[in-house]
């Protein structure tokens, strides 16, 4: 074939490749009979993570390594300084939070977005790398109609197996940004008799099957330490909690799901 006629078809290549690209995921076992009624897989959650690795580099290493024993993923990681990186898009699944719970979602990865922290767990998060996460936070709920208050820690989920993004996290500062579930200060009066602060826990979407482990992801999340019992203002903290969630303050949480 002659370069002259060569040229145009060359030319017209990459607009074949750029259609193909775009086409539809069609199964050719099927005939294509569309259906409008369909919409896009969105996520609820919005899950929180501390990399507690040694460093950025490390940290990147690990969530791209596809030959790993245990290979994982996030959406985005953010560093000490505040820059972003996005791992992944939007709307794949990720691997980041691994079993675990949180109120009827049980294949978290399937429902959530997640985010790393590039920290350690055991010191104060960066004030730049806060800032970061809230920008981060406010496009994502914004863009992608996710509830902003469903954002939680991978503690929160899987609290007999992780602890991050750990007690130092400021929750209560994520929650002035308007992220996050955090009580209402000052707390309501001691709670009425017959008060459960298990089902209270389980409303707010805490597994409760180790609950000890709950305790204490519950303690690291509202009162920035470990302990793995709860305290007279542990109910308080919850009877506000469920309050905001249940309305009037005769409410009590639904049977069917309450229990473990």
């Amino acid at each position: 074939m002659s370069a002259r006629r060569l040229f145009p078809l060359l030319l017209l290549l990459p607009l074949a490749l750029a259609g193909c690209a775009h086409a539809p995921a069609r199964n050719p076992l099927a005939i294509w009979m569309p259906s409008p009624n369909v919409s896009a897989r969105r996520a609820q959650l919005i899950v929180l993570h501390a990399t507690e690795s040694p460093s950025l580099a490390s940290a990147l290493d690990a969530l791209r390594d596809r030959h790993a024993a245990a290979p994982v993923s996030a959406h985005y990681l953010i560093a000490e300084d505040g820059t972003r990186y996005q791992l992944a898009p939007d709307a794949v699944r990720a691997w980041h939070a691994g079993a675990g719970q949180w109120g009827d979602i049980e294949d978290v990865n399937s429902a959530s977005l997640g985010i790393e922290l590039d920290h350690r767990g055991d010191a104060p998060y960066p004030p730049a790398q806060i800032a970061s996460l809230v920008v981060l936070l406010r496009d994502l709920t914004t863009r992608l109609g996710i509830d902003p208050r469903q954002v939680i820690g991978h503690a929160d989920l899987a609290p007999a197996r992780k602890s991050d993004p750990g007690p130092t996290f400021p929750w209560s500062e994520l929650a002035a940004a308007g992220f996050g579930r955090w009580p209402c200060e000052p707390l309501p009066p001691l709670p009425p008799a017959g008060f459960d602060p298990w089902l209270a826990l389980r409303l707010i979407g805490y597994p409760l099957d180790d609950r000890a482990a709950t305790a204490r992801a519950f303690h690291e999340h509202y009162r920035g330490d470990r302990a793995d019992t709860l305290d007279a203002r542990d109910a308080a903290i919850l009877y506000d909690l469920q309050l905001q969630l249940l309305g009037p303050a005769d409410a009590a949480p639904p049977d069917d799901k309450a229990h473990p």
